[in-house]
This record gives structure tokens, sequence and C-alpha cells, in this order.
């Protein structure tokens, strides 16, 4: 009885402790497959964080299109290939064309498992990441992964973070899946930088050694994988010790991996580095100026077309003829090179630059050099003092101010093709575009539209005018007087020897029987369209400033019987395959001047060369055949223009410097000595070549239905109260050139002239072979619209009027190119 009532009064106890038992035992299972429970859960986020990020890193497609990219290529009319747009400056070699020490290299030094993994090697992974904790930064990245990172920085990414080595090691993998092992390491070969806007072994090899890859020694090899790790803290050009001793540690890395014995590890690792460097530009070819104005469109055209331009593989067929541009470019070479010369010359010594010490002061005030030591706080006389004696600066200035530029710009008439475009002497030098982007007075090479417009009013070419002196009076009161070179006659001059001699005096009494408002509605109906033209009565003597490609064109339209055609720039678009995505046809002529009245303007403009200011271009250049043209010089010899008209093609050159505030001399300044020689030299070389119809003819004023004995002819200048006696002239073949230097005086804008401000004329001073020719001056005395004076008190401000670079790195596209198409 006891026992059992210790077995009923234990029984609590024995349950309470069995119970205990088995909640020990769950709790140890519980402890131990914590961990795990933690582990898989935690692996599943990972996971699912990891699969999260496939959708955002490029897919096997991308990858394959990465190496099929294809720069879009301009083309001339001929076929010549003009430019390359690129993303980046590289040229694709294929892996059997690289020296095989770079590839030994390269894989000893930065991936020495490449072949044995499959885009991750584990292995160095841990290595890397236990030499890290060690405090031994090493990168654990195989070649693979480098490459996923350069070919998409901006999927992936360069920050340190765990997301962008995740997704770097996806894209590997994809890498991996997509291509051969050598087929990566072509691709990494061929897209990796080394500076200078350089990518891709091949370039590198040039850049630095001036050698194909193909050809790079062990030691060239080690020097340029060397960089890899750092292109800028490595480069041999301003770091050579650095590089050096990179290039040191890649040769043990290829002795190590037994690629290169200890004796000659020995010997090389004393060697220099022996570079031959020389900058890879990218060569925008032999139009550079179009070439880049191209390239802004094509970008805005693809955009809107879904194309990428860098990868494509477009071809733009242009309107430009290969042999034109060279030709144009030559001429301008051969021109410029010898009125170079001449500025030299004018600009050394005591009476040249030395004698221009207020000008010189201004140009100093603003260089960069004075502007930031004025910004420290020194004073003004202390810097220009310190800048003047600065020898070489003085020098460089001086070569840069007093350096010579042009434009040239040669287009068909009826079809609006453009078929030459040169925007400067050097785009090295000076990217500013002197045929689209430099507005320059053209002089008299605008008198043109007040004749065409005289004769639309009812002039006829035979009407007479006094040879006087002619004062007008302003809207605001203000009095203006052109002058010619010498006193007036009194004696009729014909509007037709008023144009051809370039008569100043008859322009602006013709102006008064015109009016300014139609001279500029005139100019602009015939193409220029996108320069503001003060209506004033010095218009008609070209003091509105214009662009050389607006000029051109207006005589392109006269040449085309009065219809004004676009420039067109763009014949077709097409993909890499050669299919037309684009055409670009020509648009209909836009009536500016109707044909019998242009007919009357184009045979007055006959006269310009066959007895006025261009007859160079018959006695010196030999061209005959059915030529019109006109010369322009503006005030002081500041620019200098021609532009020649052929029935089938048309051509103008400026030359000037590019800060108006400089002006070139008398002997070889005015456009019929410094611009036309440039035209006709081109135009030698076209007919040469045959590029245009040495025999074509523009049509005759009767051909095009002109009747002096319609209504309208003769209403517009009353005949003379008693009767004039025409002037004789004597048509000579040989005859001197009449050189016109073009003088107007024209009041400000904003206050009338002070007594004594006008400069008084000079006598010309011509140098051989134009000693003895009769002269035409031009001086436009005008102030500018945005300032009342220059350090010189001239009429042109730095920029619009002057011709000058903008103040705004990027000037916008004029209307005609940026947003009609039907300028292409």
């Amino acid at each position: 009885m006891e026992e059992a009532t210790d077995a009923s009064t234990n029984r609590p106890g024995l349950a309470l402790r069995a119970w205990g038992s088995v909640v020990r035992h769950r709790l140890w299972w519980l402890l131990l497959g914590l961990p795990f429970v933690i582990a898989l859960a935690a692996a599943t986020v990972t996971g699912l964080w990891v699969w999260s990020l496939v959708p955002q890193t490029p897919t096997i497609d991308n990858l394959k299109n990465a190496q099929a990219e294809l720069p879009s290529v301009l083309v001339t009319s001929d076929g010549q290939v003009l430019s390359q747009f690129r993303k980046a400056h590289r040229e694709w070699v294929k892996l059997g064309d690289i020296s095989p020490h770079v590839v030994d290299a390269l894989l000893a030094t930065e991936d020495l498992r490449f072949y044995q993994h499959r885009g991750l090697d584990v292995r160095r992974t841990v290595g890397a990441a236990i030499n890290t904790f060690r405090g031994r930064l090493q990168g654990g990245s195989t070649l693979t992964q480098q490459l996923a990172r350069n070919l998409y920085p901006e999927e992936i990414g360069r920050a340190p973070t765990l997301e962008r080595k995740v997704k770097e090691a996806i894209t590997a993998l994809k890498i991996e899946q997509a291509y051969s092992k050598d087929d990566i390491l072509e691709i990494y070969l061929n897209t990796v930088p080394f500076l200078y806007n350089t990518y891709g072994i091949e370039l590198a090899a040039r850049t630095y050694f001036d050698r194909p890859a193909r050809e790079l020694d062990v030691l060239q090899s080690a020097t340029l994988v060397g960089m890899l790790k750092g292109t800028t803290y490595y480069n041999p050009v301003l770091n050579p010790a650095r590089a050096k001793h990179r290039r040191n540690t890649v040769l043990a890395q290829l002795k190590r991996a037994g690629k290169l014995e200890a004796e000659e590890y020995a010997a090389l690792r004393h060697q220099p580095l022996q570079l031959d460097f020389e900058r890879q530009d990218e060569q925008l070819g032999p139009a550079p100026h179009y070439a880049v104005l191209l390239r802004r469109w094509l970008i805005d055209w693809a955009d809107r077309n879904g194309y990428n331009v860098y990868a494509d593989g477009l071809t733009v067929r242009t309107t430009l003829d290969s042999r034109a541009q060279n030709m144009a470019t030559e001429a301008m070479a051969r021109q410029m090179e010898r009125l170079q010369k001449l500025a030299d010359t004018a600009f050394n010594g005591r009476n040249g630059w030395q004698a221009k010490r207020d000008l010189v002061d201004a140009f100093l005030r603003e260089s960069a050099a004075f502007q930031q030591a004025r910004r420290a706080g020194k004073p003004e006389a202390e810097v220009l003092a310190h800048l003047r004696g600065d020898a070489e600066f003085m020098k460089v200035l001086r070569e840069e101010k007093t350096r010579l530029q042009s434009g040239f710009f040669a287009m068909e008439p009826a079809t609006g093709y453009v078929r030459a475009w040169v925007g400067s002497r050097d785009f090295a030098l000076d990217q500013y575009d002197h045929v689209q982007q430099a507005r320059r007075q053209p002089g008299s090479t605008f008198k043109p539209f007040v004749y065409g417009a005289a004769f639309s009013m009812g002039a006829r070419p035979s009407d007479q005018l006094p040879d006087q002196a002619v004062e007008i009076q302003d809207d605001r009161g203000q009095m203006w007087r052109p002058r010619d070179p010498g006193e007036p006659t009194g004696e009729p001059v014909s509007l037709r020897d008023g144009l051809a001699h370039s008569r100043n005096r008859i322009t602006a009494q013709l102006m008064q029987y015109v009016g300014p408002d139609q001279v500029a509605a005139l100019a602009r109906s015939l193409g220029v369209r996108d320069s503001r033209l003060d209506e004033v009565p010095s218009l008609g003597l070209g003091t509105s400033p214009v662009t050389l490609k607006e000029m051109v064109t207006a005589y392109a339209a006269i040449a085309n019987g009065g219809r004004y055609v676009p420039p067109l720039l763009v014949l077709d678009v097409r993909d890499r395959n050669g299919k037309v995505l684009e055409q670009f046809h020509p648009p209909e002529g836009e009536a500016a001047l109707d044909a019998p009245i242009d007919a009357v303007l184009l045979d007055a403009m006959r006269g310009v060369l066959d007895r006025g200011t261009g007859t160079a271009i018959r006695t010196k250049h030999g061209l005959q055949g059915d030529l019109a043209g006109k010369t322009g010089t503006t005030q002081d010899n500041t620019d200098g223009w021609f532009i020649l008209m052929h029935p089938q093609l048309v051509a103008g050159a400026w030359v000037g410097f590019n800060d108006s505030r400089l002006t070139m001399q008398d002997a070889w300044g005015q456009g019929a000595r410094s611009a036309l020689p440039m035209v006709g030299d081109f135009f030698q070389q076209v007919m040469k070549a045959k590029l245009v119809d040495a025999k074509a003819r523009f049509p005759k004023p009767e051909e095009a239905g002109w009747d002096e004995a319609a209504l309208n002819w003769g209403t517009l200048i009353p005949p003379p109260q008693q009767p004039l006696i025409p002037l004789e002239v004597v048509a000579e073949p040989a005859r001197p050139a009449v050189i016109e230097q073009a003088v107007v005086v024209a009041p400000p804008r904003s206050a009338a002239p002070e007594a004594g401000a006008l400069p008084p004329l000079r006598p010309l001073e011509p140098a051989a072979p134009y000693a003895g020719m009769p002269v035409e001056r031009a001086v436009v005395v005008a102030p500018p619209r945005s300032v009342e004076s220059t350090a010189l008190g001239r009429n042109t401000s730095i920029g619009e009027a002057s011709g000058g670079p903008p103040a705004s790195a990027n000037p916008p596209l004029p209307g005609a190119l940026g947003g009609s198409r039907g300028a292409y």
C-alpha cells in the first residue's frame, strides 16, 4: 500500500519531467534548425533580389549588337567618304592581327585562368576578398567582368556597390554564353580606353608607338597593358616613371606565367619606354565644317526616325563634289598663303603691330591671362606691363590676331546642290564657319540688289544719273554723304556703268528712286533670309552684315533666272544594307525676280567682268565664256568679297581678319585682290576638269522676254531736262582691272558725326602687278547696332558684325538648316 501510495504521489512529477524532456528535445532541434531556416530565407531573398536585377542587365541580343555597331558615314555625290561618325575613336582589328605579346601580357596580368572559368573565377574572387580583408586591396574581376563594365557603364555602373558587382557577374555570364573566349578577347582589346579619345589596341599602338597592333613587341605590349590598371595614373606621356614601374610589373607577371625567361626579364626591365607619341585625332575629312553641320542634322534626323547615328551604319549621300571641294580647298590655301605673307609684313616693325598700341592694349585686356590676373587683385597697369614684357605671349597674340581667315562656298543655281564648302583656312586652328556663321558687311556685292530692284520698277540699264555730290537725309534728320575716289565730274553715268564700275554716288542716287525697303525685299526674296537688313539709305552699299552662304545663294537665284532655290546638302539617307530610308529633292524654284528683269541684271553684271572692277577674271585668270559677278570691299579693307556666276555653278569667297578692328591694306585687301584670285583659281580648275560646260550661256534679255518698249520701262528715272552725253567706254580685252576699294560715309544710327570725324580719303598706293589700275574706294562709316564706339571708332562690333566667333560656343543653326527639311 505504501509503494502504491508513493507511485501515485510521484505521478505528476514524472509527467512534468517527461514534458520537460520533450521541450528540451524540441528546443534543441529548433536551435539546430534555426540557422538553416535563416540561411534558407536569406538565400531565397537574395535569390529573388538577384533575379530582379537580371532584367536590368543587357540581353544577349544587345551584347551582339554591341559588337555589330557601325558608324554612320558621309559620302560625296561622287562616292568619296567625307567623314565617319563614331561613338568612340577606334579602329577594329581581328584577334589574329594583334601581337601575341599583347594577349600574353593581358592574361598574365589581368586574368591568368581566363580559359578555365566561365566568366566568374571563384578562386580568384575568394582570394581577392581575403587579401582585401587583410588590408591588401585586390581586384577579383575577370576579363569578362571588366568587359561587361566597359561595354555597359550605364546599365551596370562603376560605383563600388554590391548591386554593381551582381549586375557585372550576371552580364559576364551572359557574355560567356554569347561568345567564344577568343571573341571575348577581341572585343575587350578593341573597346578598352587608352586616353586621348583613343579606344582599342590598334589606335593605342599608333598613338604611343606609331605602329600597328600586330607589330608591338613585348616591352610595348607590357606598357599598354600596364596602363589598364589606371590610364591616367600610369600615362607614359605624363608619368613615365610610374608607367615604367608598372610595365616592369607586367613583365614580372609574364615571367611568373612562363611567358618570359628570367634572363629576358632581367634585361628588359632596365630598358626605357621609347615612346613615339602622336595623338590620333579623329579626322573630319576634307570638308570639316560641312561634316560638323551634317552631324548635328543627322543626329536630329536619327532621333526622329528611331536610328542610332553611332551604331546603325547609316550612309548619308551628300551633294558635295569631292573634286570641287579639293579644288576650293587648294585655291584657298594658295591665295591665303600669299596674302598671309603680306599681312605678316604689314604688321611687323614700328609701323605695324607696335604702332597700334591702343588696339593691342584692347587685345590684352580681352585675354584670359589679363582677366585672371585682374580677378586676383593685381593692378591693371601692372598686368598690362607684365604681358607686354612677355615676348612669347605677345608673339602668340600677334600671330592669333593677325591670321587672315577666309570662307568659300559654291552651289548649283538650278538644283541648289552645294558643291564646295570651306569654312576656314584650317579647321584645327579655327572651327568657326565663315560660310554660315560669320556675318560681315558685304560692301559692293550688295549693289546688284539695288539695280535689280530699280530694273523691276521700270529703270533701264541705259538710264543715266549725274556723277554729283550726294547728301541724303534719313528719318532722324542725319545726313549721309557717299563718296567715290575722285571728285564729282557732273558727267552722266548710265546705270550699266554705275554697276560695272561700282559707283557709290550713282548707287546712292538710285537708292532714292527705289527705296531701302524695296532693296531689302528683293535681297530677302533672292536668298538673304537669315540676317537682319537695316532698311536705311546706306543698305545698298552693303552696310548690313550677312553670311557668305546667303550672298552666294542670292547670286545663284540671279543665275537661275530670278528663281530662288535653297541650298541642298543631302541627297538621301540609307541603312547599313543600302536601303534608301529617305530622299531629298530640290524644291521648286521660288520666283523672286521676273525672268526678263533678271536677264537685264545679269547682262549688267557681265560688265563687271568685261570692263569693270572684276576684269582680272578675264585678263589674269583667262576665264572666257558667259560669266557675271561682282566684287566687294568694306571700310578700310576690312572685308574682301567676290562672287562669280556661271550658268551651272556660282561660287563666292570672303577674306578678312576674325577681329574686324584689324584691316587689310590697299595693295592687297580689296575684294578684287583678296577674294577674286581665289574664285578665279577655283574656276580655272573647274573648267579644266570639265565639271561645268564652258559653253553654257545665260539667256540674253531679249531671249528672256525683255522688251524695252514695254509700258513700264523707262518710268522710274525721268529723262534729264537737257540732253546728256553718254559716257564713251572703250572695251579693251587687255585693259587693267578696276580695283574696288569701297568708300561710303554713312552717319551713325544714333547720333550725327562730329566735325572732322569722317576719315579723309587717301590716295591709293597700289603695288605691282596692280600699279596703274583705276581704283574704287568704299568706306562705310556707321557705328554698330549694340555699341556707340570701339577702340578704333570703327563701324562694326566684334561678334555678329565682325564675323568673329560669337559668345556662344554652339551657335544655333540658321532656320534653313535647323528647322526646314526642305533645305536638304
